[in-house]
């Protein structure tokens, strides 16, 4: 809570970061993730340095289960 605070008043310093991750989906991009803030920053191997702030990938939209009303026992005569 106090971090939250701290982050919207003065800014989130992103010392605290994932390793990078390369995404294979789509357009192979690397970046790392700032584990206080959740935002997303790209990286560059070549130069280990981090870049500008990128858009957040979408996640895949989940699929719903199919699910079937259990029948209603019969009974027999």
């Amino acid at each position: 809570m106090l971090q939250t605070v701290l982050n919207a008043v003065f800014g989130c310093s992103h010392r605290r970061t994932t390793f990078p991750q390369t995404a294979v989906r789509g357009v192979a991009r690397t970046y790392i993730v700032c584990l206080d803030c959740g935002k997303e920053f790209s990286y560059d191997w070549k130069t280990m340095r981090v870049g500008e702030a990128v858009a957040p990938r979408q996640p895949a939209p989940l699929r719903q289960p199919h699910i079937t009303q259990p029948q209603a026992p019969t009974m027999a005569a």
